[in-house]
């Protein structure tokens, strides 16, 4: 019997993937958590052999909870479930250790092989992904220099062009504002732009503003 964690900040997101895989009969959901700073919380009275994270949540967010659960506790197969196809995420998110990615559209059944595939050692990119991560490969592209981005920079980016402040980053990823300041400047520096107006342009050209769930 595998367990899982379920990590999104929607409930009917939450409830709906429970409902679906309680009736797989090797799987057992014991936990949701609405955010990562609940995730990290309730690894302290369940164990779960899988986490299902989301990316796009308050607070933290999906990909800080995927490193520090990965620092606490390595043994744990953590598959990102996100809106987000676009291809920094899962080059940055399975290169920090998360074991598989996978994207809203994909049904209950890939959810299932992904479980099976991480709980059995190997890793699970869903199949609309993997293409979008070899193409990214290519030189010479813009999407090879977001590719470039390390886990840090695109957690800043993605919450730059969201509107939070150097405070509320500040505070949301345990970061001085000056340390926030610094990742700002480099990302400037790594895109070749010159303000967050034209980050966020960047960043709506390569799908990595959230729309809808």
């Amino acid at each position: 019997m595998y367990q899982v964690l379920i990590v999104d900040d929607h409930r009917l997101v939450r409830s709906g993937l429970r409902r679906l895989l309680d009736d797989v009969g090797h799987i057992s959901v014991v936990g949701e958590a609405e955010s990562g700073e609940d995730a990290i919380r309730l690894m302290k009275t369940c164990t779960p052999d899988v986490v299902l994270m989301d990316i796009n949540m308050p607070g933290m967010g999906g990909m800080e909870a995927t490193r520090r659960l990965l620092q606490a506790y390595p043994q744990i197969k953590i598959v990102v479930l996100s809106i987000f196809d676009a291809k920094p995420f899962p080059t940055s998110l399975m290169r920090v250790g998360a074991a598989g990615y996978l994207t809203k559209s994909c049904g209950i059944s890939e959810i299932v092989n992904a479980i099976d595939a991480v709980c059995r050692g190997g890793r699970y990119i869903s199949a609309d992904v993997a293409p979008q991560l070899a193409l990214a490969l290519l030189p010479g592209t813009e999407e090879s220099s977001l590719k470039k981005l390390s886990l840090r920079e695109l957690q800043v980016l993605l919450m730059v062009v969201q509107g939070r402040n150097v405070q509320e980053i500040s505070s949301n990823l345990y970061l001085s504002p000056k340390t926030v300041s610094t990742y700002r400047v480099r990302l400037f520096d790594k895109l070749a732009v010159q303000n967050d107006v034209e980050l966020t342009h960047l960043a709506m050209r390569h799908g990595l503003i959230p729309v809808g769930l």
